[in-house]
């Protein structure tokens, strides 16, 4: 998912550069959201892990 978020980021610097505003716009917000998603993710699974290991240990 950050793989996709950096696409998105690239592609909105990219139509910025060039003039396209709207899809400059669109694409860093859609950076934005895969971006925070994929942290929530991570920290969801961050959580969890420590939380089994203390169980499991």
């Amino acid at each position: 998912m950050i793989k996709w978020a950096i696409i998105f980021f690239i592609v909105s610097l990219v139509a910025g550069f060039f003039g396209f505003t709207g899809v400059a716009e669109i694409a860093r917000t859609v950076a934005k959201v895969l971006f925070f998603i994929a942290l929530a993710i991570f920290l969801i699974i961050l959580v969890f892990g420590v939380l089994l290991g203390v169980l499991v240990f």
